[in-house]
């Protein structure tokens, strides 16, 4: 050893190494996110229904799966579904049938019920009053949603949803336990043939590190955006005929809006 925490030279030749398990768990990150992102919003519009069968079900999918453990839930997956012969001689034997499939599906799953309260909360948090404003004006329905509520929805939620994602993407080391070769696959497995616990170990960190605050940029630049451009949004879907105070005080309102 050199004195230092780290060997440079092994540092230099596990890079290749460590950069394929970054892609890896950058595939196993995406993939999830989008799936489950995905799959929060009909739970989201389910869990927010005034029917009560829909709200029970997408209540009980939220309480389960943020509730579990996610590596239990990985192993259920992985484990659990190969022991159902349906499952086993049925095409989704194709997706199950692999740690990289089953990884997908329990992250997924995880994912999209947090997101799913993440949603709720978010919708739930847009003043009524910007809502009845817009109403008022003569936007439709739909379009005060997707105009309105969705993208001021967002803006409450981002932090939320930032936190998230970062805690997503430290989560996904867990799955090294089903033989996916993944960034902390690869440095345990530097770890077992150079006996060097720090080297490969604080490597992986870093890249975390680095993927992690790429991450919060990329949300920061994605909020500023909003800022920017929500009101402007609600201009173009209100008819010229209807502008004004009224229109200056409902795009004041929106600019304010945290």
């Amino acid at each position: 050893m050199n004195g230092l925490p780290i060997d440079p030279a092994l540092a230099w030749e596990s890079l290749p190494a460590l950069l394929d398990g970054l892609k890896v768990t950058m595939i196993i990150t995406a993939i999830p996110l989008v799936l489950g992102l995905a799959l929060a919003f009909p739970i989201c519009f389910a869990r927010m229904s005034e029917r009560r069968l829909p709200a029970l079900l997408a209540e009980i999918f939220v309480v389960f799966f943020r509730g579990a453990p996610l590596l239990i839930l990985l192993y259920l997956v992985y484990y659990g579904l190969g022991q159902i012969a349906a499952l086993r001689e049925g095409p989704l034997w194709i997706l199950f049938g692999s740690p990289f499939g089953c990884a997908i599906v329990a992250l997924a799953l995880n994912h999209a019920a947090y997101m799913t309260e993440v949603l709720r909360g978010s919708l739930m948090a847009v003043p009524g009053g910007i809502v009845e404003a817009s109403e008022a004006l003569g936007i439709s329905r739909r379009n005060v949603f997707i105009w309105v509520r969705m993208p001021l929805a967002i803006r409450y939620g981002l932090k939320a949803y930032q936190n998230e994602v970062i805690s997503f993407i430290k989560g996904t080391a867990i799955v090294s336990v089903v033989t996916i070769t993944d960034l902390t696959a690869v440095a345990n497995t530097i770890f077992e043939q150079t006996y060097d616990p720090f080297t490969p170990i604080l490597c992986a960190a870093a890249f975390y590190w680095a993927f992690v605050n790429l991450i919060r940029v990329g949300f920061t630049l994605w909020g500023r955006w909003l800022n920017r451009h929500n009101a402007e949004e609600v201009e173009v879907t209100i008819a010229a005929p209807t502008r004004g105070a009224a229109l200056s005080r409902l795009a004041g309102l929106m600019r304010v809006a945290p």
